[in-house]
């Protein structure tokens, strides 16, 4: 069975170590002492290796079953949300006044890591449900916020988001899910969705679908759109459940991953729906849920890199094959540990600097969003829109890369089920594909975010890299040669490709979108550079003043140095490719594929 053990250690270094939460001037920040979030982060931790871990090859060898229009979920799944739902997980950045603890978005994306790490389709539960409250709680009349979100917060009610349909996924203008005006002031909602995460399950007593239709006069393509509350079951004006609305669950995906969360096929037949905010303005809404899933999809990719890397770790480790070429390692045993070969410890290195970074770029970027929250920061904002198809994009096909790396590490035991590693494999698949495919994301950083507002945000980055770099420059010679100046030039090569979609994106569109895979994956080596900066200065103030775990912030400049000499260089790669332009990428014609 494979392992899992919560990095509350490093979550605590990247918190207070490089992102001084406690200093920072956010609201409710300063109650986030070594102290408080060290308790947060250990209690998940335990939820997370004693309940969420042990369930998920279950959920993964059971997988979910609908019978009469009843979705069952694997054996303890039940348990395991009443667990949650005790425990105030659910509602842990929820606003305080629907019932949540009103924790910063930082906290409960500290916690999300363990539980995706843990148990990735359970998960997928309450993240849906965490979706629709945050869509329901920005968008939504007061009526509705009492209504529907004390109960999501709880848990005793979940949510989903519906936008799919068989003829279109990323072009949502051609949906025909239709919303036609009752008398009452609702709506009846007629169509089918498919691929709903959390669609239908026996884990709470109401399920409320957030769908996107479309209601007469509204033209067409996306400016058509609204978005509407379904309820599974209707809902009485004294709260209690109603009727059963006519939306059921037509069948469920047999798919690669994430067995444990039912995936299903929705069909609404005159269902009554509930506008959320104004009529035709549906994707605004629905767009409150999306960003906040693609961090959270991203976040899901390099968790899975996580447990696949502790389990490669372990099991290098442990296993005896051959002979150190200096000499025995283990002159007592037949072989030695395979962690003392050379290309091992690389695999294994590519591993551990990847995921350590990305653990910083999402912290970093979910106190970006904090900000923007709680102190109205519009220059946060832009920031966090220009690096969330980044976020989501390059961390999801690192962490895919990571996972099959960790199985690599096993040889042959990484393709058998015995050792979960083909598990994480199969299960972070998904996290490159839904909630708009790595390339939609790569099309939207280039084509929309870059050039958005006169191209401020992206600017604003370039001049943040620099200011850091500068600040912290000859302080230290090996910081400068092995951190500071290769961020440096990895910086340049992200201008300069963003100076050649300025010259040529005008005059030749297909040149900009022919590099725009790989602008995303110069621009997320670029964030993890920064980071990796980050966390090497601050592992070198601890040493120096005596300050934590000698080994462990030993290790942590070792990592950085070689995520900076090994991985980061592929920022040069990446650029030669754009300037490369669209002719080697469009030449071939259609018909000779």
């Amino acid at each position: 069975m494979p392992i899992y053990e919560a990095p509350t250690r490093d979550m605590q270094f990247v918190l207070h170590d490089v992102l001084n939460v406690s200093e920072a001037d956010i609201p409710g920040y300063e109650e986030l002492d070594r102290e408080t979030t060290a308790a947060i982060l250990e209690e998940a931790g335990k939820l997370s290796e004693n309940v969420l871990a042990p369930l998920n090859p279950v959920g993964d060898a059971q997988g979910c079953t609908l019978e009469n229009g009843v979705v069952r979920t694997p054996d303890g799944f039940k348990d395991a949300y009443e667990q949650m739902r005790a425990g105030g997980w659910m509602g842990l950045d929820a606003d305080p006044e629907y019932g949540g603890q009103g924790m910063p978005y930082l906290i409960g994306s500290a916690v999300g890591e363990m539980f995706v790490s843990a148990n990735m389709a359970f998960n997928m539960y309450q993240g849906l449900t965490h979706g629709a409250y945050s869509a329901i709680h920005a968008h939504g009349s007061e009526e509705q916020k009492r209504t529907y979100l004390p109960n999501l917060v709880d848990g005793i009610w979940s949510g989903t988001m519906n936008l799919t349909e068989p003829h279109c996924g990323t072009d949502l203008g051609l949906i025909r899910t239709k919303a036609e005006p009752a008398d009452d002031g609702t709506y009846r909602i007629t169509g089918q969705k498919i691929w709903i995460s959390a669609g239908e399950h026996d884990l709470s007593e109401n399920i409320i679908h957030l769908v996107l239709a479309k209601a007469p006069g509204g033209g067409e393509g996306t400016k058509g759109i609204s978005l509407f509350i379904v309820p599974k079951f209707l809902v009485n004006e004294d709260g209690s459940l109603g009727a059963r609305n006519a939306v059921t669950c037509g069948g469920l995906e047999a798919k690669m991953g994430i067995h444990g969360n039912a995936t299903c096929v929705m069909n609404y037949d005159g269902a009554t729906g509930y506008l959320v905010g104004e009529l035709h303005k549906g994707m605004r809404a629905m767009f409150t849920m999306m960003n906040e899933a693609r961090i959270g999809v991203g976040l899901q990719g390099y968790a899975q890199g996580v447990v696949a890397y502790q389990n490669a770790l372990a099991f290098a480790q442990d296993r005896l094959q051959g002979r150190d070429v200096t000499g025995p390692a283990n002159p007592e045993g037949p072989a030695d540990p395979i962690i003392v070969h050379p290309d091992v410890r690389r695999n294994l290195l590519h591993q551990k600097s990847f995921v350590e970074g990305a653990r910083a770029f999402t912290f970093w970027g979910a106190q970006m969003i904090d900000r923007a929250h709680r102190n109205g920061d519009d220059e946060a904002e832009a920031m966090i829109s220009l690096l969330t198809p980044v976020i989501k994009g390059f961390l999801t096909d690192k962490g895919f890369e990571t996972t099959v790396l960790a199985q690599q590490t096993l040889g042959g035991s990484g393709f058998t089920k015995e050792w979960g590693l083909e598990q994480f494999v199969r299960d972070s698949r998904i996290t490159m594909i839904y909630e708009g495919t790595n390339g939609i994301q790569s099309l939207d950083l280039v084509g929309r975010k870059l050039g958005q507002d006169g191209g401020k945000a992206i600017m604003a980055f370039f001049d943040m890299v620099k200011s850091f770099a500068k600040a912290n420059a000859g302080q230290d010679e090996t910081i400068d040669r092995d951190f500071l100046d290769p961020l440096k030039q990895a910086s340049k090569d992200l201008q300069a490709a963003g100076m050649f979609f300025m010259q040529q994106g005008m005059k030749n569109p297909q040149a900009a979108l022919s590099g725009s895979y790989d602008f995303m994956h110069l621009f997320g080596h670029v964030c993890l550079g920064l980071m990796w900066s980050k966390m090497a200065l601050a592992a070198k103030a601890a040493l120096e003043e005596g300050r934590g775990d000698p080994a462990f912030l030993a290790a942590k400049l070792a990592t950085g140095r070689y995520y900076m000499a090994r991985q980061l260089p592929a920022t040069g790669m990446h650029l030669k490719r754009i300037e490369s332009g669209a002719e080697p990428v469009m030449a071939l014609e259609a018909a000779n594929f």
